[in-house]
């Protein structure tokens, strides 16, 4: 098509998450409680941690950054999903598509590489208990937490970078509710080739990068949990796997099921509740799986809150 007809896009419109009238307030009763349990959640774990100084190691330093992506996370898809319900028409600004693209993918890629750098933790602290304060100092904890963020800004600077260079037709519809990469390159006029090519390359990279990390490091943790003569021990440590591993699946899982299939197979509304998933069940999911069942956390908890108990009592 001739540079002459494509037209200057202003603004776009979300198709939401459903188009049936009679779903739309469930729906929307059912997401904003969901996205308060999040923000309550994620919130009061970055709060706890930071304000027990015996949650002052490495491993609730990653918790607590998992915490505050997960918080993030929701809250640049949420709200906007939650107005499109009570909305006829769920506008966007051009400007603030690409921004919500943006920090989306930001959030997304700087998870894949936080629970790798958690399981790798896990593995330092079970499979070399003795050098665990020297394989993860302070300094190591602070570059890998560094890293994790600097991957995320290359990843989202690379991809709505070459987003923005995308012409798009007056079909201004995303049939999604938010931004996404796949739903915004159906709507385009010009060559996606580049696009598609880097979706390909950082959706492989960004999933299975951190997967290998991960597998690789529960390997070593379930071989050495398997040498723990207490029994005891060894539940309370396949426990603790079970949990995050079960998180990583559907975190991971969902993501590939949306990233990683040929974009004549992807469907968008299958993609839709993929996207769900990883959007807004499993940041609601984390506090609970990672934390709230850790004992360390729990006495944190109880403790804060009787402090303030004590406090408002005198």
């Amino acid at each position: 098509m001739a540079a002459g007809n494509y037209c200057t896009v202003t603004e776009f419109f979300l198709d939401g998450l459903s188009v049936q009238p009679q779903l739309q307030l469930p729906l929307f009763f059912l997401f904003l409680g969901i996205y308060a349990l999040t923000v309550g959640g994620n919130l009061g774990m970055v709060a706890l941690i930071g304000l027990s100084s015996h949650l002052h190691t490495p491993m609730y330093y990653f918790l607590s950054g998992l915490s505050f992506i997960d918080l993030c996370q929701s809250t640049v898809v949420t709200p906007k999903m939650l107005v499109n319900f009570v909305t006829e028409k769920n506008n966007i600004s051009y400007s603030g598509c690409m921004a919500q693209l943006y920090f989306f993918s930001l959030f997304a890629i700087a998870e894949c590489y936080m629970l790798a750098a958690m399981a790798y933790d896990r593995y330092v602290a079970i499979c070399n208990p003795l050098l665990y304060n020297v394989i993860m100092s302070y300094q190591i904890c602070i570059s890998l937490i560094s890293g994790v963020y600097i991957i995320g800004l290359v990843g989202a600077s690379a991809h709505t970078g070459f987003m923005i260079r995308v012409q798009f037709c007056n079909l201004d519809v995303i049939n999604h509710y938010f931004c996404d990469l796949l739903p915004l390159l159906k709507l385009a006029c010009s060559s996606t080739y580049i696009n598609e090519l880097l979706i390909l390359f950082f959706s492989t990279l960004n999933i299975f990068v951190p997967i290998l990390t991960i597998i690789t490091s529960y390997i070593f943790i379930i071989a050495s949990i398997l040498h723990i003569h207490s029994t005891e021990g060894r539940s309370k440590a396949f426990s603790t796997c079970s949990s995050h591993i079960l998180a990583v699946a559907v975190f991971f899982g969902s993501l590939a099921f949306m990233y990683l299939q040929p974009s004549s197979v992807n469907s968008m509304d299958q993609g839709k509740v993929s996207s769900v998933f990883y959007t807004i069940i499993v940041p609601m999911l984390n506090p609970l799986i990672y934390s709230l069942r850790n004992k360390d956390v729990t006495v944190a908890l109880k403790k804060t809150l009787e402090r303030r108990t004590f406090r408002k009592d005198e």
